[in-house]
């Protein structure tokens, strides 16, 4: 006896954009934090700005991973049933 077809996931166009503005946010405050140290003219701020560089680097990488997503599910949204992601 054959297995049933698995059931379809469906993304709705409003969680996609949301998934796609989250990562445009993340990926301008990682920007910012990591540019910004060379744009500041005090000393102070910029060694303080400096030293968040992870968390900017954190939000780089998690900004592009919720693009990374949004393409994703773009691409499986137009040939067939959506990935578990």
């Amino acid at each position: 006896m054959p297995l049933p077809p698995p059931p379809l996931r469906r993304h709705s166009t409003k969680a996609n954009n949301e998934i796609l503005l989250k990562g445009i946010m993340c990926a301008a405050i990682g920007l910012a934090v990591l540019l910004a140290p060379y744009f500041i003219r005090s000393p102070g701020m910029q060694g303080i700005v400096a030293s968040a560089s992870v968390v900017g680097w954190f939000a780089l990488v998690l900004g592009c991973g919720f693009m990374l997503v949004y393409g994703r599910r773009r691409l499986t949204g137009r040939s067939g049933p959506s990935s578990p992601l």
